[in-house]
């Protein structure tokens, strides 16, 4: 197959991380005679420092044009002021809206091999394979009214926690077909005892539960979900949240990998191209130092083949690139390993070149 896939580097060691996805797809693509073309775009910071702003219309629009985008991370110190009137992750936010892309997918998956550097113990860690599908362009970071005012002498601060209810029935309707798949088990996560936003949630996505008789499904508050994801993670199987929500969880269920840099993820729409992208940030800490761990990238490029462009046995080769090289223990700093990016790439296109 013949595809384009617009690539938004970012900052920091997004670059770094990127590049080693690209690489490992153009290795699938000879193998297996597909024909991807990576068109490179600027977003957050460097495109501030570039273009004065955080997405330029023209990298909306051919991100927009293309069959996928592959994002790095956004963000560093230079861009880190909070009265900045432009800032990296505007860019990020209005290209997920352009996109209209308004489910994120993150996979959780723990490696036997990696459990010891997980701060839970290794008896917590087995059997841990969840998925957390976040709705990702309503709720607080959307929602209107939003800023800062002068009230009787001092700064009042105002975001707005809103959501339609076709807008949560679509996310969850998603949930339940992907849980169909897997071991058909749908966790609902709200906060309905307190906010109205998820006493609608809870009841829509009660209703959208009547849809699919084959699989369970369980209401739980958010606090009691991340006190299970530390105490139970290998009873989740799908877990369905709105937008910040969700955005806390999934950094909360990284732990569990034993690293960030382990973890993809997938922003899908109901049409148009999907986003795809590794969930850790930008570390400018060790960004230009070659030690960035490529994991969540070359695995987030994996999701793209399967999910947009339905290339399931390529998607199967990346993750098992990515499985062996962890096997073998030829990993980054992060995994307790002392390999850095270029030879990890190496090992993953080796493998991908050599499977039988």
């Amino acid at each position: 197959m013949r595809a384009v896939i617009a690539v938004t580097p970012g900052d920091g060691i997004g670059p770094e991380v990127t590049a080693s996805a690209v690489k490992v797809m153009q290795a699938v693509a000879r193998r297996c005679g597909h024909d991807f073309q990576f068109k490179e775009y600027l977003i957050g910071g460097s495109s501030i420092d570039a273009y004065g702003v955080a997405l330029t219309e023209d990298t909306l629009s051919a991100c927009k044009q293309a069959d996928a985008v592959l994002l790095g991370a956004v963000g560093g110190p230079k861009w880190d002021d909070p009265a900045a009137p432009v800032r990296p992750e505007q860019g990020l936010l209005a290209l997920r809206k352009g996109l209209g892309v308004f489910a994120n997918l993150r996979p959780v998956k723990v490696f036997p091999e990696l459990a010891a550097i997980s701060p839970l113990r290794p008896e917590k860690l087995a059997g841990v394979d969840l998925l957390v599908v976040r709705e990702l362009t309503g709720g607080l970071y959307f929602g209107q009214p939003k800023g800062r005012q002068q009230q009787d002498g001092h700064v009042r601060a105002v975001d707005t926690l809103a959501y339609f209810d076709f807008e949560i029935e679509r996310i969850v309707d998603l949930a339940f077909r992907l849980a169909q798949g897997r071991r058909k088990k749908v966790t609902s996560v709200d906060k309905a005892n307190v906010l109205e936003s998820s006493r609608l949630w809870r009841q829509t996505t009660t209703e959208v539960a009547k849809r699919y008789s084959d699989v369970s499904l369980e209401h739980v508050l958010v606090d009691t979900a991340a006190m299970r994801l530390v105490s139970s993670p290998a009873n989740f199987d799908v877990v369905v949240t709105e937008n910040m929500f969700g955005d806390i969880l999934t950094d909360e269920a990284a732990v569990l990998a034993g690293s960030m840099g382990m973890l993809p993820s997938a922003s899908l729409s109901n049409a148009g191209p999907g986003l795809y992208e590794p969930t850790h940030g930008s570390a400018p800490d060790i960004a230009g130092k070659g030690i960035a761990n490529p994991m969540g990238a070359v695995l987030s490029a994996a999701m793209m083949l399967r999910y947009s462009f339905h290339l399931d046995e390529e998607a199967d080769l990346i993750e098992k690139s990515v499985a062996h090289v962890v096997k073998g223990g030829k990993v980054t700093a992060d995994l307790g390993g002392s390999a850095n990016t270029t030879q990890v790439t190496h090992d993953l296109i080796e493998f991908i070149n050599s499977y039988p």
